[in-house]
């Protein structure tokens, strides 16, 4: 089974999308960056290496120094497929954060995106 294309793109190349994505709507760099240390564990310092270096996006998330656990309450649509759904862990981590970026975009407050206090 080949891999989907995703995997292999480097995670910098979509983080500018993300970034621009947020900042249309208002919301700032920082708070992309906050919803992506919450998700992955990475520092602000692990995460410029990453954009730096190139990694693609299945090693972004296998590397992760620490999944939330949390993010399994995320829930919702996004490009067209339930995130709880998918079955592939490495594609529905890459969903979660599309799904909490899109969040983000619509406007949702940043206590909500990251599950606090839901359970």
């Amino acid at each position: 089974m080949t891999k989907h294309r995703i995997y292999t793109m480097s995670f910098n190349s979509v983080y500018p999308h993300y970034v621009a994505k947020a900042e249309r709507k208002g919301r700032t760099k920082q708070e992309v960056d906050e919803i992506i240390r919450w998700l992955t564990g990475y520092t602000d310092e692990e995460l410029a290496t990453i954009l730096e270096d190139g990694t693609d996006f299945e090693t972004f998330f296998a590397d992760a120094p620490a999944l939330n656990p949390d993010r399994t309450l995320i829930k919702g649509v996004i490009c067209g497929v339930r995130v709880e759904d998918i079955e592939e862990p490495t594609m529905q981590n890459i969903r979660y954060l599309d799904k909490q970026v899109d969040e983000l975009a619509k406007g949702k407050k940043m206590e909500k995106i990251l599950r606090q206090g839901v359970k």
